[in-house]
């Protein structure tokens, strides 16, 4: 038993990194232009090819692509009660989900405050999501690359609608067709129907209509083994279901299970080692990559050893009778009297864990297994509902989304160890006496304030909201638990917004849906345009920050490398950036964590005691 619970973490992580390193050689092979296309390709690239670009004019080119995003994808919502592949009939969409929704999707988060099942039609799905899906994560990518031609020197950073193309006809769109062959070949359907009525088993388990007759169950269906794939691969984790990858269409069988975490991790751990190749600092990479791993591998364990290994204690007895008062919005005089009666111990057994909220196809530890590496990847697919997640175990996906850096997404991952490694090196300099360097240049201020912003957008987009919501009616009325697991699911909602990963505590009510909906979220209206500042915020300061710093710092002269360099390239260089990364991520966001998931854990409701 104990052998299963870790042999599916293990053996994800081993696959992954072993395809890792021929994919990142593959990667630097791409974006180091080395590969020529012929035909139809090089007709297209040289159409597409307006010229070499600085980092102003690339990142201006990026902007203006994501605002080209944002209206197609606008247009696409707006329209869908008037486009085809529709049979179904599904109606406008409210505003703000509209606004939310293109803006999440758009910078490659997919927090979705809705059901795809029972919001989009395909034709929504098809060109809205899985168009976004290909091109909202190429950007990550392209700024990542251009940050290591900066850093190398070069005239120009390339050219950003060429890094666009290359990004997804040469890697995503080959990958992501042989991935979707597997999920179509596990049961994953591949239809432009979008429903099924079928007669239950159970006559009349779905009601009945005006004439009395048993309702038939509506089964919807789409294009999904073209859809999973990107979505995993692109870490965009939107699902075409409100289930996500815990529903049998979207994740058919334990082995697409295991592919799904294998493609949400392929890209950003290949990326880390293609940082090292493009830049001819291989061993440096490996020390990063070493760091991010013993980051993720701590995650794991944690999820793992207080979900898997571990009881649910709402479920364990409680000997002694208890009378509390909460704090709640709805309550008269805004205290909830809470009353805990004494229980013996329910029924339950409960030797393979914590299993409220699992999709045992998977087995018992796949749940808090990809809770943790979704979030470290910033994928944000969910096969468990982080919301029944042991409280101290909750703490592994909130920590992978605080520090942002434990791989990531595709090259923003990366971006944000970048900030970590100049940080470090700054005050490892400051503290001998020594003019910081990286790569053989010195960093000057500039640098190091570009690295401090992009670093300090990230805990400011969490922390400022969170205590916002957590002390108006606009949080108070859309949690569904008083007390501190409310609190988490506050903090939750715009972590994974500011982290740009798309997970969710979804207890939290943020959902409004289709206009005709009667009873939406009572506060869906600030969710989705809080939510959507702080994703458009926490998405383009943390990209376009490093890119500036890189450019700045590669214009340096390359001063030689003496006795009083620091290495790049050694364990106590490792040493030295996981203590910053730990440090600066305890120093940022310990209190929260104590009002959260610590507080709920240490009891006394309705744990603990």
């Amino acid at each position: 038993m104990f052998l299963q619970i870790w042999l599916l973490p293990i053996a994800i992580l081993i696959t992954t990194t072993v395809l890792a390193f021929p994919l990142s050689r593959y990667l630097s092979w791409i974006m180091d232009g080395q590969y020529k296309p012929s035909g139809f390709f090089r007709w297209f690239e040289d159409r597409l090819d307006s010229g070499p670009q600085d980092w102003k004019q690339y990142t201006a080119s990026m902007l203006i692509f994501n605002g080209s995003l944002f209206v197609f994808g606008f247009v696409v919502l707006f329209l869908q009660p008037w486009m085809p592949l529709n049979p179904d009939g599904k109606g406008m969409i409210a505003p703000t989900t509209i606004l939310h929704s293109v803006i999440s999707f758009m910078t490659n988060t997919d927090l979705q405050h809705y059901s795809g099942d029972v919001v989009f039609s395909n034709f929504s799905q098809i060109f809205f999501c899985l168009t976004n899906f290909f091109l909202s994560a190429s950007i990550g990518f392209c700024g990542l690359t251009a940050i290591i031609r900066a850093f190398r020197s070069d005239t120009h950073v390339g050219n950003f609608f060429i890094d666009m193309w290359r990004v997804v006809a040469y890697m995503f769109l080959p990958i992501s067709f042989a991935l979707g062959l597997i999920f179509l070949q596990q049961g994953s359907p591949m239809t432009y129907r979008s429903s099924w009525h079928v007669s239950t088993l159970e006559t009349g388990a779905m009601g009945l209509d005006s004439s009395n007759q048993p309702k038939p169950q509506n089964i919807v269906v789409g294009p999904l083994a073209a859809f999973v794939p990107m979505k995993q691969l692109g870490t965009n984790g939107g699902g075409f279901y409100g289930m996500n990858s815990a529903q049998p269409f979207e994740n058919p069988t334990a082995l697409t299970n295991f592919f799904s975490c294998v493609a949400m991790m392929l890209f950003p751990y290949a990326l880390v080692l293609m940082f090292g190749r493009m830049l001819k600092r291989f061993n440096h990479s490996l020390v990063i990559f070493g760091v991010m791993m013993v980051l993720m591998i701590g995650t794991i364990v944690w999820a793992v050893g207080y979900d898997t290994l571990q009881p649910n204690p709402g479920l364990a007895a409680h000997a002694v009778a208890r009378n509390y008062t909460i704090p709640s919005a709805t309550a008269p005089g805004g205290k909830l009297p809470v009353s805990l009666p004494a229980v013996a111990g329910l029924p339950v057994d409960q030797h393979m864990g914590n299993l409220e909220g699992k999709e045992l196809r998977f087995g018992t530890s796949a749940g808090a297994t990809f809770a943790a590496l979704t979030v470290d990847v910033t994928d944000g697919a969910v096969n468990c509902e982080h919301d029944s997640l042991n409280p101290i175990a909750a703490l592994s996906p909130m920590v992978g989304m605080w520090l942002n850096c434990i791989y990531g997404g595709k090259g923003v991952g990366m971006i944000n160890m970048l900030l970590f490694v100049v940080i470090g090196i700054f005050v490892a300099g400051q503290m001998v006496g020594r003019t910081p360097e990286y790569l053989g240049k010195k960093i000057g201020a500039r640098e190091v304030k570009l690295a401090v912003i992009a670093l300090l957008i990230h805990p400011l987009m969490i922390l400022w909201p969170s205590g916002l919501f957590a002390a108006t009616s606009w949080g108070l009325k859309a949690v569904s638990n008083p007390g501190p697991h409310g609190f988490s699911q506050i903090f939750y909602q715009f972590s994974s917004a500011s982290a740009n990963n798309g997970s969710a505590f979804d207890g939290l009510g943020v959902s409004y849906g289709l206009m005709s909906n009667t009873s939406p979220a009572p506060t869906a209206i600030p969710w989705d345009i809080a939510t959507a500042l702080v994703i458009m915020i926490s998405r383009f300061i943390p990209i376009i920050a490093p890119i500036a710093m890189a450019a700045y710092l590669g214009a340096k002269k390359s001063v030689p490398f003496g006795l009083g360099t620091l290495r790049d390239d050694t364990t106590t260089f490792g040493c030295l950036l996981l203590a910053t990364i730990l440090i600066i991520g305890a120093l940022l966001f310990l209190p929260i964590a104590a009002l959260g998931p610590l507080a709920e854990h240490l009891g006394p409701i309705p744990f603990g005691g």
